[in-house]
C-alpha cells in the first residue's frame, strides 16, 4: 500500500478521506486519531465496514508505526479505491503533535496543575496514601522511577515529583529510562514526552529485545525478568536504593484474578518487596491504590499521548508482566471484571480486599518463603 506522509495527509480536506484504525483493541485504548474509525484488518466486518463508507472517499490505514499497513494488499482490500497507509502510524503522528517547542512549558503546566486541582482528589491523593500506609518512601531514600514511556509511569513520575515538593521527607529521584531495543520512533516518543513533562529523564540502553526474539516458551515472561534485572543493576549503580514501577489498582486486581483463572494460585502484586537478587535494593509501586480510569483521564484532559507497543517484533506487547501474562489476556480479564461489576459494584473492592483478608484456617496449603505447609500437618 501506497504511503502518504504526514504533512501531505495534513493537507487533504477533511471530508475527503476517512482514517481507519486497524490496531487492536488493547492499542486502541490508549488512544486514537481524533475522527478515526476502527477496524479489525483480519476480522469479518472490515469489508461490510469499508463498503459502507462512500465511494469517493480517500482511505487513510494507520497502524501502529505504518508497518503493518504498509505491508496491505490495496488492490484485495480496497477493491480499486484511492487508499494510503499513514506513514510512522499513530507513534509518527502523536510525535507530530507534540513537537511544538512553544507548547511545551503550556503543555507542562497545564498536566501539572492538574494534578494539583482537577484531579487532587482522584491522582494525588490515593499516590500520598499508599506512600504512607506502606511506608513507600523514607527519609534519605534514593529513588529510581522507572519510566517505561506509558501513561502509568509517566504519571508516576509526576506524582513523585509533586509530592517532593512538600518537604515532609528528604529524599532523591533518578528518573530512569532503560531502552531495551526500541524501534527509534518509539525512543523519540518517549524522549518528547519527558521534554514536553519536564521530566529529566536518564536513559541506559539494553540488547534485551535482541536476546530474546528466537525463545518460543515464554518470552513475555522472560523479557519481563531481563528488564526487572536491569533495572535494579543501572539503579544501585546509580546510588538508588529503590526502583518504582507503575502498575495501579487495576494491575493488581487483574493480576490477582489471573493467579487463579490461569495460573492455579492465589497471589497478589505486593506495594513493595525486597529484592532476592540485589541486597539492599527495594522494588515500590506507588500507584498502588490509583484507579486506571482516573489515569486515563487524566492523559485524555491534557491530550498526551504516550507508548503503549513496546515489543519491536510483536508490537503488541506493552503489558507484558513478570508473570508472563500479555496484554490479551489483560485485555480480557478487564471485560471479565467489567461485566461483573454490572451485577456487582463492588467487585473491584471485593477482589482487592480479598488478599487482605486471608483466612489460613480455611486454605489446604500455601507457601511461605517457598516452603509449602499443609493442612495435614497440624491437624
Amino acid at each position: 500500500m501506497r504511503e502518504i506522509s504526514l504533512n501531505e495527509f495534513n493537507k487533504l480536506s477533511e471530508n475527503s478521506y476517512v482514517l481507519i484504525d486497524i490496531r487492536d483493541e488493547g492499542l486502541r485504548a490508549y488512544g486514537m486519531i481524533p475522527g478515526a474509525m476502527a477496524a479489525d484488518i483480519d476480522g469479518e466486518d472490515i469489508r461490510e465496514k469499508l463498503s459502507a463508507i462512500p465511494a469517493d472517499k480517500i482511505l487513510v490505514f494507520y497502524c501502529e508505526t505504518g508497518r503493518k499497513t504498509g505491508e496491505l494488499d490495496s488492490d484485495a482490500l480496497c477493491e480499486g479505491r484511492e487508499c494510503f497507509s499513514l506513514e510512522g502510524g499513530y507513534i509518527g503522528y502523536v510525535r507530530n503533535s507534540i513537537s511544538d517547542e512553544n507548547g511545551m512549558e503550556e503543555k507542562r503546566n497545564k498536566a501539572e496543575e492538574s494534578i494539583r486541582k482537577k484531579y487532587h482528589k482522584q491522582l494525588f491523593t490515593p499516590f500520598a496514601k499508599a506512600c504512607k500506609k506502606y511506608r513507600l518512601i523514607e527519609e534519605g531514600d534514593q529513588i529510581a522511577v522507572c519510566i517505561s514511556g506509558g501513561k502509568d509511569s509517566m504519571l508516576m513520575a509526576k506524582l513523585f515529583q509533586e509530592i517532593q515538593k512538600h518537604r515532609q521527607c528528604s529524599f532523591e529521584l533518578t528518573f530512569l529510562v532503560m531502552d531495551p531495543g526500541y524501534n527509534k520512533d518509539n525512543r523519540a516518543l518517549i524522549e518528547s514526552n519527558a521534554k514536553a513533562l519536564g521530566i529529566p529523564v536518564t536513559i541506559f540502553e539494553s540488547e534485551i529485545f535482541d536476546a530474546v526474539d528466537f525463545i518460543e516458551k515464554s518470552p513475555c515472561y522472560i523479557c519481563a525478568r531481563m528488564r526487572r534485572g536491569y533495572l535494579y543493576s543501572k539503579a544501585k549503580e546509580l546510588g538508588c536504593n529503590k526502583i518504582a514501577l507503575g502498575h495501579h489498582y487495576d494491575d493488581v486486581i487483574e493480576t490477582i484474578l489471573m493467579g487463579m483463572l490461569y495460573g492455579g494460585q492465589v497471589q497478589t502484586m505486593m506495594p513493595k518487596l525486597h529484592s532476592t537478587n540485589f541486597e539492599g535494593m527495594e522494588l515500590i509501586r506507588p500507584l498502588y491504590l490509583v484507579r486506571e480510569a482516573d489515569i486515563c483521564a487524566w492523559r485524555d484532559y491534557n491530550d498526551l499521548h504516550f507508548l503503549q507497543c513496546a515489543c519491536h517484533f510483536t508490537e503488541t506487547c506493552t503489558t507484558c508482566h513478570e508473570d508472563g501474562t500479555t496484554s490479551s489476556k489483560r485485555l480480557e480479564t478487564k471485560k471479565l471484571i467489567a461485566a461483573l461489576k454490572k451485577d456487582n459494584p463492588y467487585i473491584e473492592f471485593n477482589i482487592f480486599k480479598s488478599v487482605e483478608n486471608v483466612n489460613l484456617d480455611t486454605v489446604i496449603a500455601y507457601k511461605k518463603k517457598g516452603v509449602r505447609h499443609h493442612f495435614l500437618d497440624e491437624y
